[in-house]
């Protein structure tokens, strides 16, 4: 059985993800991390759904089982779990979030000592760990070298400071509304704390988590609300969190969604302007929108594409001296102040944009146009490999002679393919995504 999908170990709680299999997961980790280790701690935080509870346990009793003691820190966004983890030395950092996902999944992310995701090859170590029941049985320890645990409920300071500090020290939120959906998940307390403690006014929606309603209508995935209310409130910015708080998705004053390509592109823009770019370039994916390369072409700057997820973003970023990258969807990685994507230190940078170019949110963050392009999800029944698809290379090589460009990957932690189709033609490209979408719902659903 594969455990580890594009972002950690993820599944329905209570099927896939069950406390046997997250306590065996845990092991398996620690066993691994055990050795490297220098402090013998591991760091656990979790988001707000309720299977949290279950989860948390079964790798706490998991840990401590081989010797390892535990920090439970409560619910924290994904990014402040790389971040404590480095600064508080420990050996590893747990998240259990499945991120944008409904309160019925859950999964298991983790983090080495420096607060990095770890890399495929490290994923795969613990696999073959996690299959080998005979290491397991013997990392058992007895009496005295059974780990403890400890709950420490005042670690989000840490978080905050390190927050407050990637905002420019000379800027001030002070005569900002901002309009801020924490999508009843992880980022409930430390959003709008950090917003109100640099000046902002701050109306607050979907901050009342009560375990099931994480993303619920909300947050990233879900903007309705938030547009509704910059407009309602007269707000300069509306911000989006996912239930995790790794992704952002950004909400002009005319309560008009900003693409995430376009936000990639101005804040790339923004960063060189003021000298704190590293790398002549950013990094985006293979899912980014051709007019970004265009833009950054003609400011001299150079795109570079990674497969998709934000770890394979950071991969290429570190590979080619890159400060600053993300993905379409939101997850928006700033090196310097983060290991992972966060959504608070990227909303951040956009209202220091706004301060200091001192423009509406709606030029500012479209500094070019965007070519037509179309993502539709297909939910399929299995995910027979793309290359044994009958059919579907003459597909493409049509889509190829027609000036299309096109995507077809499946999601790696739901039963969908994701097609993506582009193309300067908008009306061309739609009657084709038509004709791909009938395609493949006969290729695999029947």
């Amino acid at each position: 059985m594969k455990l580890f999908g594009t972002d950690g170990v993820r599944g329905e709680a209570g099927t896939f993800l069950t406390a046997e299999l997250a306590m065996k997961v845990a092991m398996a980790a620690g066993v691994y991390f055990k050795a490297h280790s220098k402090t013998n701690k591991i760091l656990i935080g979790k988001d707000t759904r309720r299977s949290g509870y279950m989860i948390e346990n079964a790798i706490v009793s998991g840990l401590t089982a081989i010797g390892y003691d535990v920090v439970q820190i409560g619910p924290m966004p994904t990014p402040a779990i790389a971040y404590i983890t480095e600064n508080m030395r420990c050996d590893a950092g747990i998240m259990i979030s499945a991120s944008h996902n409904s309160f019925e999944d859950n999964g298991i992310k983790f983090f080495d000592s420096c607060g990095d995701k770890l890399s495929h090859s490290v994923e795969e170590e613990i696999e073959k760990i996690y299959q080998n029941s005979e290491l397991l049985q013997d990392a058992h320890v007895r009496g005295k070298n059974i780990g403890k645990a400890k709950r420490i409920d005042d670690v989000i300071v840490r978080y905050i400071v390190q927050l407050k500090n990637s905002f420019p020290r000379e800027l001030s939120l002070k005569n900002m509304r901002i309009v801020l959906d924490t999508a009843n998940g992880a980022g409930y307390i430390v959003g709008p704390t950090v917003l109100e403690e640099l000046g902002a006014e701050v109306i607050v929606l979907h901050n009342k988590p009560d375990g099931f309603n994480i993303n619920d209508g909300c947050g990233a995935l879900h903007t309705k609300d938030l547009c509704e209310s910059v407009v309602k409130y007269r707000a300069d910015l509306g911000i989006a969190l996912d239930g995790d708080a790794d992704r952002v998705v950004i909400v002009d004053e005319n309560g008009e969604v900003i693409d995430g390509d376009q936000l990639l592109g101005a804040l790339g823009a923004y960063m060189n302007d003021r000298g704190t770019l590293k790398g002549s370039g950013i990094v985006s994916t293979v899912m980014s929108n051709k007019g970004l390369d265009d833009f950054m072409s003609q400011r001299g700057l150079k795109l570079f594409r990674s497969d998709v997820g934000d770890k394979n973003v950071l991969e290429m970023m570190k590979k080619e001296g890159i400060n600053f990258g993300g993905e379409q969807s939101g997850h928006v990685i700033i090196s310097d102040f983060a290991k992972t994507g966060d959504g608070l230190v990227c909303a951040l940078q956009v209202l220091a944009l706004l301060i200091e170019t001192k423009q509406k949110a709606s030029t500012a963050l479209r500094p070019f146009a965007l070519y037509p392009q179309k993502l539709v999800n297909i939910n399929v029944k299995t995910k027979k490999q793309i290359s044994e698809i009958e059919g579907l290379e003459e597909k493409l090589k049509e889509l190829d002679k027609k000036g299309i460009h096109h995507l077809i990957r499946y999601s790696g932690t739901e039963n969908k393919l994701r097609v993506l189709l582009e193309c300067r033609d908008a009306k061309k490209m739609n009657s084709y995504m038509d004709e791909m979408i009938e395609f493949f719902q006969k290729a695999l659903n029947a």
